[in-house]
């Protein structure tokens, strides 16, 4: 039966089709990057505006700073009054959003495609004109404040995760939390907005993505009327953060938490992101990431704890290769009924030294390496999923011949590069490991 499962995806594989995007790239005299992905599938185009500035960029004390701004943007400008832009936006029939990251914020709209004019006035008029006053930075404070009660303080596994980002990385910004930590967030003013506003929010600091039903052309002549008469900022810097110092010891975390129903153990060991021109490492992390906990029937982890011991209900592996400085690598485990933290850690690491000395199936490999492709293949489906992909990369030190090469880099991986990579970034030194777990499991624990 395997045999044949196998068969299956080889053919599967070879039949695949091979979908690629006419992608123009070019800056304006302003230094704004501009990348224009065709797709004419639909008559629906996806504005995005990515700066080069996220969480890990934020002045010393005034962390959540930029998921701040991001928030703030969608105030007044001297032409819109606050709430204006998303109003004005839906009338024409779409929608938009935005989002901040570790190394960029970026805010989008989704649009007829004759509506990409409109998008792009309004987009730079916030680029440039953004108006505040207490009342919009008080009220707002408050939603980020609650947003970071929902989102972190109501939830155990949030606060495991951020107590365990904080041990991992000991002196780069990604240890601290993202929205921010609250008694910091408590103190941002208007004047800390305005600020990171006007240090960074530039043409020079962005990138325009456009893709969907347009023509480069085009694309390019609206920017160059909309965005071209903006000035560059000329204080801008390069990004310089702090180096991460190569870590001497395994650390541990333990939360516990009356609120956990479902106890695990989780392990994330600092790992190295793409990077431009040479992104195999980061392949490689992508495909260990499906060998080891890519699916409970056929990955590592799950086939071992999951249905040949019984002592676990569920295993994963994860890693994101799309980080400027440093990524992580994870792995959990949640344990059966019955079976301690400490039994599930141990099985954990005896199947990783398992791993280590077996390799990997050959089968497996193959398997995995179909499924990456025809996800990649899917993807394309998507014109904001397009967007992201090289709004991501540029805003991470990637260039747009890397977006066009990483599916072919992909494909060129193989189990030894998996297997080296694996040696470099599973080592205990460079790990933190974290038990989620309620009270009456810590009692018996130190029973």
């Amino acid at each position: 039966m395997k045999r044949l499962i196998f068969a299956c995806l080889m053919t599967f594989a070879t039949a695949l089709p091979s979908f690629s995007q006419e992608v123009t790239n070019t800056v304006l005299d302003n230094g704004m990057e501009v990348v224009v992905i065709e797709d004419h599938r639909a008559p629906v185009v996806v504005h995005m505006v990515w700066y080069k500035i996220g969480g890990a960029d934020e002045p010393l004390g005034k962390s959540g700073i930029a998921h701040f701004l991001e928030h703030l943007m969608f105030k007044a400008t001297d032409d819109m009054e606050s709430g204006e832009f998303s109003e004005v936006v839906a009338e024409n029939g779409g929608s938009d959003n935005a989002f901040t990251s570790y190394d960029a914020t970026a805010y989008f709209q989704r649009v007829a495609s004759d509506r990409l004019g409109l998008m792009m006035s309004m987009e730079a008029e916030r680029m440039t004109d953004l108006l505040l006053t207490e009342d919009h930075v008080a009220t707002e404070r408050d939603v980020i404040l609650e947003e970071r009660a929902q989102r972190v303080e109501n939830r155990p596994g949030a606060l495991l995760n951020e107590q365990m980002s904080a041990a991992l990385f000991m002196n780069h910004p990604y240890g601290i939390p993202l929205i921010g930590w609250q008694h910091e967030m408590e103190g941002l003013t208007r004047e800390d907005a305005l600020s990171f506003y006007r240090d960074f929010y530039a043409p020079n600091n962005a990138v325009l993505v456009v893709a969907g039903d347009v023509e480069p052309d085009d694309v390019i002549a609206l920017a160059k009327e909309h965005y071209g008469p903006i000035d560059a900022n000329e204080r801008l810097s390069p990004r310089a953060r702090p180096l991460e110092p190569v870590p001497r010891a395994p650390r541990r975390v333990t939360l516990t938490d009356e609120r956990v129903g479902t106890p695990y153990v989780m392990r994330n060991y600092i790992a190295p992101a793409r990077r431009s021109e040479d992104q195999s490492e980061a392949a490689a992390l992508v495909f260990l990431s499906e060998i080891l906990g890519g699916s409970s029937a056929t990955s590592v982890l799950g086939q071992a704890l999951e249905f040949d011991q019984k002592i676990a209900v569920s295993t994963w592996a994860g890693y994101s290769a799309d980080m400027l400085d440093l990524s992580q690598f994870s792995l959990g485990v949640v344990p059966a009924q019955d079976v301690t933290l400490e039994a599930a850690e141990a099985a954990l690491d005896a199947e990783i030294a398992r791993f280590f000395e077996t390799g990997i199936d050959p089968e497996q490999f193959e398997r995995i390496k179909t499924r990456i492709r025809a996800n990649d293949i899917y993807a394309q489906d998507s014109a904001r999923g397009l967007g992201n992909r090289y709004g991501r990369a540029l805003t991470t030190g990637l260039t747009v011949a890397d977006v066009e090469a990483w599916p072919d880099v992909l494909q060129s991986v193989t189990p030894e590069d998996v297997m080296t990579v694996a040696r470099k970034v599973l080592q205990p030194t460079h790990s933190v490991t974290g038990w989620l777990m309620a009270p009456d499991m810590a009692e018996e624990t130190v029973q």
